[in-house]
């Protein structure tokens, strides 16, 4: 059987060494199709199995079903434009060579704002961070390349907490969240949620293995509500999500986002330009041939993939939905097994479903 092929994949890549273990979802707009999991959730201080229900650090997938999700909320509330100036919201950047970027360049990676920086570092507070942020020169010209920017983002979770009034987490429990029923799904898991969590990886700053709190560093100095990291979740909550864009913003009678605001995140804004298929938020297949969606999506897919070793993936013209969670950094950061494992069980979902 198909769905056979997917676990033995996975358990292979266990056996192997190349992951301690992973939770994996996969259907269509109707629902889960199949899930698993394997392996273990943590290997050191104690061996610990992994649970079909075991809470994942998202890392970067944070970028797309969190702070995008967030900035698409307030847009289709009135309370912002794509093309709103930072500075309108984070003053910091005035008079600064960040002056004049929008919202959409932030989105698509195209601001010409550094990839990363240790701002865990240099600051001792999210204001202080974004200070820190507004003197970091730009690596390019605003809006003539596409560069991966976390920092970006954790400039965008701060225009949303702006604007809204409260942090970004607690407007997503009341807009996104809650109203899916996403109920394992948050930053900052309470102890219960904790003892759930896959570990990553051991942390020489914080001197111990990160379980249940945010592996990457920045995120974490922000109190770990940050735009490009902090969100914990499992496969289930991400299928949800996942089917409610397949619906184009409904889930079960439940509207997110109008259908108009599902096309506008998740077509390609930058690839006709710059080279590289970028949506908001949402990395775009396109027909790039190194995509870790695999070899047989459609152009018109989308997703996101984690440093921590989680990915997910929607194809609207296959009307299916790919979601694998795996805690690989908990071997390490060097680990990079994941990137050829990535589009091989993209590969064997397609083969599954369609």
């Amino acid at each position: 059987m198909k769905e056979d092929a997917i676990c033995e994949l996975l358990e292979r890549s266990v056996e192997l060494g190349e992951i301690p273990g992973g939770v994996w979802a996969c259907g269509t707009s109707a629902g889960i199709v199949e899930k698993g999991a394997v392996g273990f959730r943590m290997l050191r201080p104690e061996m610990r199995p992994m649970e079909i229900d075991t809470l994942f650090d998202l890392a970067s997938v944070t970028k797309c079903v969190a702070t995008t999700s967030a900035v698409m909320i307030l847009i289709e509330e009135g309370e912002l434009r794509l093309d709103d100036e930072v500075e309108r919201f984070i003053p910091e950047f005035s008079g600064t060579d960040k002056e004049g970027i929008t919202l959409r360049e932030l989105l698509t990676h195209t601001s010409g704002m550094t990839a990363w920086t240790d701002l865990y570092a240099r600051a001792s507070s999210p204001k202080d961070i974004i200070r820190v942020i507004a003197k970091v020169p730009l690596e390019y010209k605003t809006g003539t390349r596409v560069v991966y920017s976390c920092i970006g983002f954790i400039v965008l979770s701060q225009v949303v907490a702006k604007v809204a009034g409260e942090p970004m987490d607690c407007l997503l429990d009341k807009k996104v969240f809650g109203p899916l029923g996403m109920e394992d799904t948050c930053f900052t898991p309470t102890r219960e949620l904790r003892e759930r969590s896959a570990a990553t990886e051991y942390c020489k700053w914080r001197r111990r293995v990160m379980v249940g709190e945010v592996h990457d560093e920045n995120a974490w100095a922000m109190g770990g509500v940050s735009g490009n990291a902090g969100l914990f979740s499992t496969a289930q909550d991400l299928a949800v999500f996942a089917e409610m864009i397949l619906h184009k913003g409904t889930f079960r009678g439940v509207s997110i986002f109008s259908p108009q605001t599902v096309e506008t995140m998740t077509r390609d804004h930058t690839g006709a330009e710059l080279d590289e298929n970028r949506g908001l938020g949402w990395l775009i297949r396109g027909t790039g041939v190194k995509s870790s969606s695999g070899d047989l999506m459609s152009p018109r897919a989308f997703g996101h993939t984690g440093f921590t070793g989680t990915s997910i993936w929607i194809d609207p013209e296959l009307d299916i939905f790919a979601i694998l969670l795996t805690n690989r950094v908990h071997l390490g950061r060097d680990n990079n097994a994941h990137i050829r494992l990535r589009p091989r069980f993209h590969n064997a979902v397609v083969s599954l479903l369609c």
